[in-house]
């Protein structure tokens, strides 16, 4: 910490000796600084800031090259920080099917059928976003509300289709892609997963968790016929549009939830290359052999002028609540008890996952484990309070568990106690609410389902994010689920676990460059810091609860740079 302190208060000197590349004047600046904790302008140079202050203050950095913007009254913040997503995810959903405003599963079969029409034969088509229990009616037949693919088959009888939930735990397929796959009703469920059947034992289309990679690598199969360029045309695509759509949103840093070298060694190539704009954490998501393999080439510390970092390892312990894939102590309050996994799935062996927290700890890389079942979350704390002990020397690690949404009382304090950071997601409460009840019971649902206040009394840190593409990557719908819990019926879910609104800020800024190791450049507006700033049209910290929705993204800022307008 004295380090970073004295190399950023030489760079301080040395900047404010010279003018500002950048100022931005006349506005309400909110920097999550305590000893600077607002101001009116914003000086730049060289990519960091040089001050913050009134606007005469900040005047005396004026040069004549100095370009100036006036804010009109609007607010800056820190930069938003995407605390967890999935990048690729995010470009991969603007090539496809966006099935996530789909009231009725007839929509998702009329949109297969004009996709169908233009497609060529043996083309497969995918899609994303749909999500049983927000339909407005349950579709007939079904299984475990699930639909059948029989519809979904008649009209792409040539095409196999491939059609990801919003969660990401399930998938959807025809029956050219369970062909395709080699699924029959002999199929049996691969460990972690299951492949969802009729009363006759014959497949309905659905594949959960695990199940999902028989079709897969069906998918994969065929897009292997592809030329070396296309898929990396393809790839370098992705990353674009993600980067294009977080930018458009505010962000200035992306934190992705799991990605393979390959990918991660694309992102190298594209940030050096040709800059995507915004800033990359990846957490590394490959099989413990390969990472044991090959982690030591791939500590990466603010590459390309700090745009890409990779010092985190992702693995995944259970499935989602949506999909009834989360690992529960006790079954689901919405399911028969002849149904099979009532108490929702173990997706990774967690002997396994406790190999890659030796990997880890031992190559000083944090760990970061998906958890959303109250008996996921209490697994994930028990390997890593077993790999603490085992480690006393290491110190201020910052694991973290993706997601915590459902928790028992009794593990709600561990998370303090241990120092495990909750990388939450506010928008997750407010989407998954109307059907949370129904999985959970209200007793439990209230004891423990995305309690952030609970949390953060204990002493835990919460940060926040949206898991995109499960949810738009928005920052502001997210900011307003986080102060409102408000559903769209205008009920409020359990009110008392609301954040404040500087609660809510910090827990998208200046928290989330917390649990990454990057507080000290980023997630505050603080002399030597990243100029990473998000203006706002509206003043999200004062205006009425229901406003927030409405506010638009006037600029993202990142190193100084306007890389949305």
């Amino acid at each position: 910490m004295k380090h970073y302190i004295i190399v950023f208060a030489a760079a301080s000197a040395l900047l404010s000796a010279q003018p500002a590349d950048l100022i931005l004047r006349n506005g309400k600046v909110v920097t999550l600084d305590p000893k600077t904790p607002s101001g009116q302008a914003i000086a730049i140079r060289g990519g960091r800031i040089l001050g913050v202050d009134s606007d005469a203050e900040i005047a005396r950095y004026r040069g004549p090259g100095t370009q100036v913007i006036d804010l009109e009254g609007r607010l800056a913040i820190p930069g938003f920080i995407e605390g967890h997503g999935h990048f690729t995810g995010i470009g991969e959903s603007k090539m496809e099917l966006n099935l996530r405003n789909a009231r009725t599963w007839d929509d998702i079969v009329n949109m297969v059928a004009a996709a169908a029409r233009e497609a060529k034969p043996g083309d497969w088509i995918l899609g994303r976003g749909w999500h049983q229990a927000k339909w407005e009616k349950t579709p007939s037949p079904n299984v475990e509300g699930f639909p059948v693919h029989d519809a979904l088959s008649k009209v792409s009888p040539n095409n196999p289709v491939l059609l990801t939930h919003a969660s990401g735990h399930a998938v959807f397929v025809n029956a050219a892609a369970m062909k395709a796959a080699g699924i029959t009703r002999d199929t049996p469920d691969p460990p972690g997963g299951a492949i969802l059947k009729d009363k006759q034992g014959n497949p309905t289309g659905a594949l959960q968790e695990t199940a999902q990679g028989l079709a897969n690598r069906a998918h994969t199969a065929f897009e292997a016929k592809q030329t070396p360029f296309e898929r990396t045309q393809h790839a370098e695509r992705q990353l674009e549009l993600a980067a294009e759509e977080c930018l458009s949103k505010g962000i200035t840093t992306f934190q992705d939830a799991g990605s393979p070298f390959a990918t991660i060694d694309l992102m190298k190539k594209v940030q050096h290359e040709k800059s995507l704009g915004i800033r990359l954490w990846v957490m590394i998501r490959v099989p413990t052999d390969q990472l044991a393999a090959r982690i030591k080439d791939y500590r990466i510390n603010g590459d390309a002028d700090e745009h890409l970092t990779v010092r985190a390892i992702k693995r995944q312990i259970d499935g989602a609540l949506g999909s009834r894939g989360a690992w529960l102590l006790e079954p689901y309050s919405d399911l028969p008890p002849e149904a099979p996994n009532r108490s929702g799935m173990n997706t990774e062996d967690p002997a396994d996952i406790h190999k890659t927290a030796e990997i880890a700890i031992n190559n000083g890389f944090q760990l970061c484990i998906h958890a959303i079942g109250d008996r996921a979350n209490r697994e994930v704390l028990n390997i890593y309070e077993s790999v603490f002990r085992e480690h006393p020397d290491k110190k201020n690690l910052r694991w973290r568990i993706e997601h915590a949404q459902h928790l028992d009382p009794a593990d709600i304090p561990r998370f303090g106690q241990l120092g495990v950071i909750a990388s939450m997601q506010a928008i997750h409460c407010t989407s998954d609410a109307p059907y949370v009840l129904a999985r959970l019971g209200p007793k439990r649902a209230e004891a423990g389902a995305y309690v952030w206040q609970k949390l953060m009394k204990t002493g835990a840190m919460v940060t926040n994010g949206t898991d995109a593409p499960v949810e738009d990557v928005n920052p502001i719908a997210n900011f307003y689920a986080a102060v409102s819990r408000k559903l769209r019926d205008g009920s409020v879910f359990y009110g008392d676990q609301r954040m404040s609104r500087i609660e809510a800020l910090r827990s998208y800024t200046i928290n989330n460059a917390y649990a990454a190791f990057e507080e000290n450049i980023k997630g505050s507006l603080v002399p030597g810091k990243l100029a990473d700033i998000t203006v706002l049209s509206k003043d999200i910290m004062t205006i009425p609860e229901d406003e927030i929705p409405s506010t638009q993204i006037a600029y993202t800022i990142v190193g100084g740079k306007i890389l949305y307008h």
